[in-house]
């Protein structure tokens, strides 16, 4: 899944005049940068005669899209959001008003409210964009197992909207000893394999190629009994840290 820079949403059901407007039973989390949906739909489907749909950010009043007279007003829209915010326009007459965001960004941070109104009553249901994360880095799920003198891949991916050539460091450490021991260090667009210590020189490389994609993965060569224990790989962006960690169980 892509994964690095998130937004978290916390979701309101609101009733109003009769009518109950639903969002999602649980938080949901996208990447910034990428599209997120903010749930709001009833139960029953509605009559399109009268509908109308708001989408507006709760603290200033900016219409964010407007479902009106049977169809979408984009002109409406606040000019931040068009061509960002979009309804899924099919699903409307099932009774789903969710909107798509796209291409998010920080200041997309906030309230916002779904508002429905019909002939007879009118309800909503508030969408909280809660937090961005500017960093996500993600490794490996299960613990990675390897015979002596294999060669093992340690995962580590970020996903961010910051460009790999703007991350400032990238570092490898095992970290189950009473210090830190660097093990393959990235900085200023750079591997610095003449860093590693003396336990893991020329016996650990990046995947140059994939670095581009925000893949820091690192290949351990030849894995020794001694390599045992838990990797950190840490990532620094700016004012920006992530990381993740990959535990090397050696078998035989």
């Amino acid at each position: 899944m892509d994964l690095l820079m998130f937004i978290s949403l916390t979701v309101i059901t609101v009733i109003s005049d009769g009518l109950s407007v639903r969002g999602p039973s649980v938080p949901l989390v996208a990447p910034l940068g990428s599209s997120v949906i903010l749930p709001c739909y009833v139960d029953e489907p509605l009559l399109m005669e009268g509908l109308e749909v708001e989408w507006r950010r709760k603290e200033s009043e900016t219409l964010v899209h407007l479902f009106q007279d049977g169809e979408s007003r984009p002109e409406a829209q606040q000019q931040d959001y068009q061509d960002r915010a979009n309804f899924f326009t099919e699903e409307i007459k099932h009774g789903n008003f969710s909107l798509r965001l796209d291409n998010l960004r920080a200041e997309d941070k906030g309230e916002y409210t779904c508002t429905v109104h019909t002939q007879k009553e009118s309800g909503e249901t508030e969408v909280q964009i809660k937090d961005v994360e500017r960093l996500l880095v993600s490794g490996s799920d299960r613990s990675i197992s390897a015979s002596v003198g294999e060669d093992v891949t340690l995962n580590c991916s970020v996903d961010s909207h910051i460009t790999p050539e703007d991350f400032e460091q990238v570092s490898w450490k095992k970290t189950d000893e009473d210090e830190d021991i660097l093990v393959l260090l990235y900085e200023n667009n750079e591997a610095f394999p003449d860093s590693s210590n003396e336990r893991y020189r020329d016996r650990v490389e990046f995947f140059t190629a994939e670095i581009p994609k925000g893949n820091f993965s690192v290949r351990l060569k030849s894995v020794r009994t001694e390599d045992k224990g838990v990797y950190m790989c840490q990532v620094f962006a700016g004012r920006d840290s992530a990381n993740v960690t990959v535990v090397l169980e050696q078998l035989g």
